[in-house]
């Protein structure tokens, strides 16, 4: 497999460059070899956008932000043993996880990257999700906002946003609603467009539901009643990490029965809505800053038809496959962590 990088500085200079079709737009590739030790590192360049939006003169938006109850977004924060910013409001780094994931399934990834940044990273529990309040509307202007809010309420500037999935989507909207709070963005294996949710996800509220009410005490209880819903044991193992043992009263014994932290019957209802984006028109708004969009090579997700659209609400974004499925982060952490690095560094990306 090449491993693709982004250089722009090199691409700006000049290297060959082979023609490839990206949807309706003609795109570039610039391969560009350089030593490394007793290999060759061989760097690419993606950039797909319109010869219209490529220059923005600046970021535009013609939306006013909504008004929406917000909830207070609980966090962890993980910060560099060295840090190269003067303090945590400082260019922080706020990760954003997808559906029935929550801040601790970025906690090994984020504290890699508070240390090779030196920057400050706050992994998020969005609503509905992990340890943060529940409310009866679930959608991604719903979730931006809360973003947008904890990002106001923490004093943070210029913060870049990593999300993945239905992060990634909750990450784009805060962008192009609330682009003075963001200096930068990075979606994982989603677009900014309408698409059908998988199937799956359906079918394993069923299964959880399930879980609920048998009033299991134990993980392997509810693994084998989700087990006809899910096969993938890893997959199982994810959704099965939102089971808690609540406290029976404040300071009083652990509840004997496993509960989801997850209101299933609010997230089930919004399923529906969970493939949509909530910004149809890209000549009414783009967010004028870098914008990175990392695809799985295995995922869906993020198919070629769709990169002329994400160029037209993104014009400086770039794209980067990295080997894996939806789950890339999971899946090829180290791939992903050597690219966000770079990308973090002045959007150089050598990759070895």
């Amino acid at each position: 497999m090449m491993k693709i990088a982004f250089a722009r500085a090199a691409a700006q200079a000049g290297a060959s460059a082979v023609g490839v079709r990206g949807g309706c737009c003609s795109t570039t590739i610039p391969i560009i070899s350089a030593a490394a030790g007793a290999r060759a590192t061989v760097m690419a360049r993606r950039l797909f956008s319109s010869a219209s939006a490529a220059t923005p003169s600046s970021t535009t938006t013609n939306t006013v932000p909504p008004v929406v109850s917000t909830v207070p977004l609980v966090y962890d924060l993980h910060s560099p043993e060295n840090p190269t910013v003067p303090n945590k409001e400082t260019q922080p780094i706020i990760f954003i996880h997808g559906l029935f994931g929550s801040k601790k399934n970025n906690r090994s990834i984020s504290k890699q990257l508070a240390r090779d940044l030196g920057r400050h990273i706050f992994a998020i529990d969005l609503r509905n999700h992990g340890e943060s309040p529940h409310d009866p509307r679930h959608d991604y202007t719903a979730m931006s906002e809360d973003v947008a809010a904890f990002i106001r309420s923490h004093g943070l500037k210029d913060s870049t946003l990593i999300g993945h999935s239905m992060g990634a989507k909750a990450a784009m909207t805060v962008a192009l609603t609330h682009p003075d709070l963001v200096q930068n963005i990075i979606s994982v294996d989603n677009a900014p467009v309408d698409a059908r949710l998988q199937s799956s996800f359906a079918r394993y509220i069923q299964g959880l539901k399930k879980i609920e009410e048998a009033g299991v005490s134990s993980l392997s209880a509810a693994d084998k009643i989700l087990e006809p819903y899910e096969k993938d044991l890893v997959v199982r193992q994810f959704l099965l990490g939102n089971l808690h043992r609540p406290r029976v009263d404040p300071g009083g014994k652990p509840s004997p029965t496993l509960q989801f932290r997850n209101p299933l019957g609010i997230i089930g209802k919004s399923l529906d809505h969970m493939g949509d984006f909530p910004f149809k028109d890209p000549h009414r708004v783009r967010f004028g800053k870098p914008a990175l969009f990392v695809r799985g090579t295995k995922s869906h997700y993020v198919p070629d038809e769709v990169i002329p659209l994400i160029g037209q609400f993104f014009p400086l974004f770039e794209l980067v496959d990295v080997e894996g499925g939806h789950w890339v982060i999971s899946e090829n952490p180290e791939a992903f962590r050597q690219g966000e690095f770079s990308l973090l560094l002045g959007w150089t990306m050598i990759w070895v």
